[in-house]
């Protein structure tokens, strides 16, 4: 049996200003950091140790795993980032409010650009600043690789070569993984691992901040997943996350 942790990122900024972030390369805030150095402490408590880790190449994910890494004694492991990792791109909506998004076009269609699995939102235009074909972070990169807008069903097929290549490859070898990326992105390897039908993917949230520990078998399928600590704190964070997109109560 292997064990997989998945870790979404500290609150950062734009979470808490309830933004759509994508791409937008925004920092934790502190409470995000405090999230980071609790899910390197219950990791290290419950015996966990890593030889390898992946993340994106946003600092939010970054930040995040080096606190973890650093709480865990663990600074010295091989760390390799991935723009594949990304969350995902949110388009035109990247910067806008969630809840003020919902107001103006409805619940329903917001539920769909946040949570479906084939709806993209509103794309940018190479004019755009939020274009990342404007970032040398993302120099090396061919142009069809860089994205307008993406569905989950986009990041999932620029995710599952090097969750195949990479990723799976270094579990299979025998290395201890974890690894620290965004809501969207997890929630797309979650969906190659755990082979989630389209339609019953608008009902995965990931919160933010707290290990996911999944066990496979040896062709990498699921035997048993799980988050570490408390799991009514757990469904509260989850909660919040399903409540981002809403419009609030009066």
């Amino acid at each position: 049996m292997y064990k997989l942790i998945l870790l979404r990122h500290g609150e950062s900024i734009w979470n808490k200003e309830n933004r759509f972030t994508g791409w937008t390369d925004v920092g934790l805030t502190e409470k995000g950091i405090q999230e980071a150095g609790a899910a390197g402490k219950i990791l290290k408590q419950q015996g966990y140790v890593f030889d390898i880790a992946f993340t994106s190449v946003l600092q939010k994910a970054t930040k995040t795993l080096g606190i973890v890494l650093k709480e865990m004694g663990l600074t010295g492991i091989p760390v390799e980032k991935s723009w594949r990792l990304n969350e995902r791109h949110y388009g035109a909506l990247q910067g806008l409010n969630k809840a003020e998004t919902a107001e103006k076009y409805g619940e329903e269609q917001v539920l769909l650009w946040r949570r479906s699995y084939g709806e993209r939102p509103p794309a940018i235009t190479e004019d755009d600043d939020r274009y990342p074909g404007r970032d040398p972070l993302y120099g090396n990169l061919k142009k069809e690789d860089i994205p307008l807008a993406e569905s989950l069903e986009d990041v999932e097929k620029r995710l599952f070569p090097y969750w195949e290549q990479t990723i799976a490859s270094a579990i299979k070898s025998g290395k201890k993984v974890l690894v620290c990326a965004h809501g969207n992105s997890l929630r797309a390897l979650v969906k190659i691992i755990d082979d989630i039908e389209p339609e019953k993917i608008p009902e995965l949230n990931i919160p933010l901040g707290i290990p996911l520990v999944y066990e496979l078998d040896e062709n990498l399928k699921t035997i048993d997943y799980y988050y570490l600590g408390d799991p009514e704190k757990t469904e509260e964070a989850i909660q919040i996350v399903i409540n981002q997109g809403r419009i609030p109560k009066k």
